[in-house]
């Protein structure tokens, strides 16, 4: 088995996690394009842990913007074995108030200006995606914030949005409608990609508004996301720096198998595919790149 590298996908508030030592900066490059910053790499609890943020130093690039692909890629390079993202979104549920931490376990993909897909003309290939969230990283990260004292639901659809502009009303009471739980701007294609580069995802969701379906509260406005995202800073550091620091030693298998998504998903013949595309997919698909299909 591997040794546990534990990845995590997120904003300026956890660049200071509890118990992260021996943490440096580096550049990890990518044939797929520009990730959205250097990786910070450290160790918690004797577990290598892997810190990207996704809009980068200084909130730099917006959700359309960041080179999804080159994330993952970078971070499949650095050695990642599971990997967890924080997320800031806005709540279809009263009961899912501001403040509140979801572990999402279904995603609706509204979006329509990303690369979503590693594959394509050359190295034809088709993960499956129905269970999008590995369980056994949510009971982990559920059994941290136990820990923790801090309250998180179990469960939830994401509905990604294009973005950068929130929702309008007639888009949020349409979603609520149809029953998701809470909406975003990032977790796909990125949720897609990890599945592809085999590597265990889940989302922790940190609620920070009602987006504008909620007949008390106003539109969202960016000053009050901000608020609540530093208001619960503390306590998503808290939940990373535990899951981390008890995380098993080594990669624990994947119970819907997200870490072997590839083992049967390539179709294009040995002698079609593309070699410079191969080339790129060096580390995202390294591991049946050679394998020779019945």
């Amino acid at each position: 088995m591997a040794a546990s590298v534990i990845g995590v996908i997120g904003g300026s508030g956890l660049y200071d996690l509890p118990g992260l030592v021996d943490a440096t900066w580096t550049r990890v490059d990518s044939p797929w394009g520009t990730p959205s910053d250097e990786l910070l790499i450290g160790t918690i609890g004797g577990n290598k842990l892997v810190f990207l943020p996704r809009h980068g130093r200084g909130h730099r690039i917006p959700p359309s913007e960041i080179d999804y692909r080159a994330n993952i890629d970078a971070l499949k390079r650095a050695g990642v074995t599971d990997l967890v993202s924080i997320s800031a979104v806005g709540s279809y549920r009263e009961d899912l108030a501001p403040g509140t931490f979801v572990l999402i376990d279904q995603f609706v993909d509204r979006t329509v200006a990303r690369a979503s897909s590693f594959f394509g003309t050359g190295c034809v290939g088709h993960v499956g995606f129905g269970h999008p969230v590995s369980p056994g990283l949510m009971d982990r990260l559920k059994v941290a914030a136990l820990a923790e004292d801090i309250d998180v639901r179990r469960g939830g659809t994401y509905v990604c949005m294009e973005g950068p502009q929130f929702s309008t009303l007639a888009e949020s009471l349409w979603y609520k409608s149809a029953g998701f739980d809470v909406i975003g701007m990032t977790n796909m294609p990125e949720a897609k990609l990890a599945r592809e580069a085999e590597l265990p995802y889940a989302t922790v969701a940190m609620v920070t508004d009602y987006d504008c379906w909620h007949p008390s509260e106003d539109h969202v406005d960016v000053a009050s996301v901000i608020k609540v995202v530093y208001d619960n800073a503390d306590k998503a550091r808290r939940l990373i720096a535990r899951f981390a620091h008890d995380f098993p030693a080594e990669h624990p298998p994947c119970p819907i198998g997200s870490d072997r998504a590839l083992d049967h998903a390539l179709m294009t013949a040995h002698d079609k595919r593309d070699p410079a595309l191969l080339a790129k997919l060096d580390a995202v698909a390294g591991r049946v790149l050679n394998k020779v299909r019945p």
